[in-house]
């Protein structure tokens, strides 16, 4: 009996003998914890080939795990988009998968299912990408059935129509959905109509009934090459592993290389106007403030990084501190600079309480002009750069994180070891460079201001503040009454 006492005594005096020096070590509450540095950030190198029809072939070995992701860009992106077909480079990209080969759309998902991979196909404003992410074990089948999808697409009928119709009613419910409208608004504004990246990525209703098995397959034949096309594969995979195994299905495809597009220039700033989107009895406002921004070649592109973060880019960043921490107006307020290939968009956004409309208004402003007119302190500056750097190599923890930021590489054209030199590109950054950047790039008096919301409610509020006229636009960025 007292052997049993000892031993259910032994763990409370363990505890009670743990519990002292605890009590005596209670942390520092009065002062955030100090950062560490960040870690080196040690990469797997890119290894490169090109097959003899022009496509280009990287490889990246990550060998813990017995995964591989594949990554296939080709220039036929939005920007390829006719005049009269805004929406035909996302809809062809979207076809690939509903027929390739032998299969018909629901063999074709079933099959993904089967391999216990993943498959997906779609297009943004600069490039079209196919992507793949299987079991090392199954990766020769997988490969199979993508070069299946992307080489040998049967566009039927059918799912032509099919996917129309779900398209077109995809259109209709985004007059339903402030957000959406805001988007589309915001990019005709800044953009203009004429230009790829002003119109809406998946087209209108009406280019959407105008689609046609004729015009996709034009589209996929005039666009869908080797020559130039980059393929990435990422994971438990080695360079002449990975070549044997795209040669054998990629050599015959042939084509060459497709010509550069060259969008033209976006439409010229206006001076900063308030561009009013009725939405009656909307419960909410939704912002989209700014302007034609910088492509991603710009040299100054760790500079704005670190600018963003401290602007809108962190949940402590400025814009989200003040509209949702401090006045309690939203749940959230961001800001974000969309590089593509060509100069792409500055926008700040919101979607903030109908009530609180003007009030949120000017402190956007306030926040918007602030980074620009008054330089930052240091121990914020420390704390963007330091958000940013230990932050980078959760980007590289799995296969997929992985390929997406080479990727970036390939489409953009940097430099293979880009990521060897981003951390001391990022801890270089001064609080006089993030001026210089806002300064240059961020242009309170010619910001374009979208607000979509209950116009009856909100109008009178947003004249009063004086921040510029307002015009009356339509979901396309449209003059509406």
């Amino acid at each position: 009996m007292t052997a049993l006492r000892c031993r259910l005594r032994l763990p409370l005096a363990a505890a009670w003998l743990m519990a002292a020096p605890l009590a005596a070590q209670q942390p520092d509450r009065a002062h955030p914890p100090t950062l560490p540095p960040a870690p080196a950030l040690h990469l797997p190198a890119v290894q490169t080939a090109t097959l003899p029809n022009g496509l280009q072939l990287a490889v990246v070995e990550m060998h813990k795990v017995p995964v591989v992701d594949v990554t296939l860009q080709l220039d036929a992106g939005s920007v390829r988009d006719p005049d009269d077909a805004p929406g035909l480079a996302t809809f062809t990209a979207n076809m690939l998968q509903q027929g390739a080969g032998a299969r018909g759309a629901l063999d074709v998902a079933d099959e993904i299912a089967f391999l216990g991979a993943s498959l997906s196909t779609a297009a943004g404003y600069d490039a079209a990408v196919a992507s793949l992410h299987v079991p090392k074990r199954q990766l020769g089948a997988a490969l199979d059935l993508f070069a299946d999808v992307v080489l040998r697409p049967t566009f039927p009928d059918s799912e032509i129509a099919r996917q129309r119709d779900l398209r077109r009613a995809q259109i209709l419910q985004q007059r339903d959905q402030p957000v959406a409208m805001a988007n589309i608004a915001f990019a005709a504004i800044v953009f203009g109509g004429a230009h790829p990246y002003g119109r809406p990525a998946n087209g209108t209703e009406a280019s959407t009934g105008a689609l046609t098995r004729d015009r996709v397959a034009g589209f996929y034949r005039d666009w869908y090459r080797p020559a130039g096309a980059r393929l990435l594969v990422v994971g438990d995979v080695t360079l002449p592993e990975a070549r044997r195994l795209i040669e054998e299905r990629f050599a015959g495809w042939q084509g060459g290389a497709v010509a550069a597009v060259n969008p033209g220039a976006p439409a010229p700033p206006a001076a900063r106007t308030i561009y009013l989107v009725d939405k009656p009895g909307a419960a909410q406002s939704v912002f989209r403030i700014g302007q034609v921004g910088p492509a991603r070649s710009t040299p100054d592109y760790f500079a704005l990084q670190v600018l963003n973060t401290i602007l809108g880019g962190s949940f402590t960043s400025r814009l989200n501190q003040n509209l949702r921490e401090t006045h309690g107006y939203t749940y959230g307020a961001s800001s974000q600079f969309a590089m593509r290939r060509q100069a792409g968009p500055f926008v700040a956004a919101s979607s903030v309480v109908t009530a609180k409309t003007d009030s949120a208004l000017m402190e956007f402003m306030r926040e918007l002009r602030r980074v620009r007119d008054e330089a930052v302190p240091q121990e914020e500056l420390d704390k963007a750069k330091a958000y940013i750097t230990l932050g980078l190599p959760a980007e590289f923890e799995t296969t997929g994180a992985a390929a997406r930021q080479f990727a970036e590489l390939l489409l953009y054209g940097l430099p293979l070891d880009y990521y060897g030199s981003y951390i001391p590109s990022i801890q270089a950054v001064t609080a006089a460079d993030v001026q210089r950047v806002a300064q240059r790039y961020l242009d309170p008096d010619h910001f374009a201001i979208v607000v979509v919301g209950d116009r009856i409610r909100i109008e009178s509020g947003l004249s009063a503040l004086n921040e510029g006229p307002i015009v009356h636009r339509d979901m396309w960025g449209q003059n509406a009454p």
